[in-house]
């Protein structure tokens, strides 16, 4: 769109805000990679504490550097009492984001500060941040099930730990490896709007805890992380594969989109949802239960067959978000909660994208064109009418 000779990207589509040395999203060919190494490899070949230390470090870490990373994580991984016993005066109706979102805000509370009232935003910060948030998650799961929190454990991965505080129980190695796959997958995606929302904080000269709990808001919504959530959503609605294009149908009808298909970025298939359809395949036979997989497997390959009929040359393809549904699912997680599991995997992307702010920074203030009326004279009250005119 053009005003007055200036070109208007509505949603900053195709704009370069910045420039970024953590991840690049090539769309066109369906690529990702972290720091030069491509999703395809990291995804199967390391754990999220290696692609953590290699988001905030620059390169992957040599085996006594992840050692000490991972007993760092382990150390910090422990909520303040006062945080636990707010919590549990929390309604258990809460949506878990709001909690979530709350809890990290008020874990700055904790912080110490300089005489500016500064807190420090560094790589321990980033890490106090990275080792709590998924025990603030699994903390409010079980208080809103009037269950007691159960403390985290320093000798757990990332994976097996949240899965431990969730269910109590230590998780196979099949349940530790998809939901370590998953928060690999979900640790960055270039410049997304909760990664822009956090830099754009940042670069105020807030500090780090301010601008994770800005990228928590706008995660939290549908169009962003809660996609995952509302994909599950669509798997309860359907409740069979054999429904599958049966439901597509209904919905495309009403002129509306099946949640995880499609993505702004991604001109093929999102190279994060293969990953995430093969653990969740993985898992399903693990569970003895393949519902949730084949409900998934049947809408894609629905919604494509139902497409073709009007549009032939095109397809769509299921983004990250839609087999997380399944993987999440089979793991014990509520629907709710999928978008602080998101939160979980993102946060060592937020945190590399704030320090990289902080460390060369510009204050983000972006321009906007002007369509209100023209300069005219201010109305005394005796002359205005109803509808602003006199």
């Amino acid at each position: 769109m053009s005003t007055t000779g200036l070109v208007v990207d509505r949603g900053l589509e195709g704009v370069i805000v910045g420039s970024t040395l953590l991840s690049n999203v090539e769309g066109k060919i369906g690529r990702l990679t972290y720091r030069g190494y491509d999703i395809g490899d990291l995804a199967p070949n390391a754990t999220f504490e290696e692609v953590a230390y290699l988001l905030l470090f620059g390169h992957l870490p040599l085996a006594a550097e992840l050692e000490s990373f991972q007993r760092e994580l382990g150390s910090r991984r422990m909520l303040p009492e006062p945080l636990v016993y707010a919590m549990k005066r929390v309604p258990k109706t809460a949506w878990p984001m709001d909690v979530l979102r709350t809890v990290v805000s008020g874990l700055a509370l904790f912080s110490p500060v300089n005489v500016r009232g500064e807190h420090v935003s560094d790589v321990h910060t980033a890490l106090e941040l990275i080792a709590k948030m998924p025990t603030i998650l699994a903390a409010w799961d079980r208080i809103r099930r009037d269950l007691e929190p159960i403390e985290p454990r320093t000798d757990l991965s990332q994976a097996a730990n949240f899965l431990y505080m969730h269910s109590g129980k230590v998780p196979s190695d099949i349940e530790e490896d998809a939901l370590d796959t998953y928060l690999v997958l979900l640790a960055d995606h270039s410049f997304n709007a909760s990664t822009f929302a956090a830099r754009v904080t940042a670069s105020t000269h807030a500090d780090i805890y301010a601008a994770v709990t800005s990228a928590l808001a706008t995660l939290e919504g549908d169009l962003h992380g809660g996609a995952a959530s509302a994909a599950y959503t669509t798997l309860v609605e359907v409740g069979a594969s054999e429904r599958a294009e049966t439901y597509v149908r209904e919905v495309l009808s009403r002129g509306e989109r099946i949640m995880g298909m499609g993505h702004r970025e991604y001109k093929v298939r999102d190279p994060r949802a293969k990953h995430l359809e093969a653990m969740a395949e993985k898992l399903s036979d693990y569970k003895g239960d393949r519902r949730w997989y084949q409900i998934a497997r049947s809408l894609e390959d629905a919604s494509n067959k139902v497409l073709q009929e009007t549009k032939p040359d095109k397809k769509i393809y299921a983004n990250v978000d839609f087999y997380t549904a399944p993987v999440l699912a089979d793991l014990g997680l509520p629907g709710d909660e999928f978008t602080c599991m998101f939160a979980c995997g993102r946060i060592a992307g937020w945190a590399g994208h704030i320090l990289e702010q902080l460390s060369d920074n510009r204050l983000i203030r972006p321009q906007a064109t002007y369509g209100g009326p023209a300069p005219g004279p201010f109305i005394p009250m005796e002359k205005r009418s109803a509808n602003g005119q006199t």
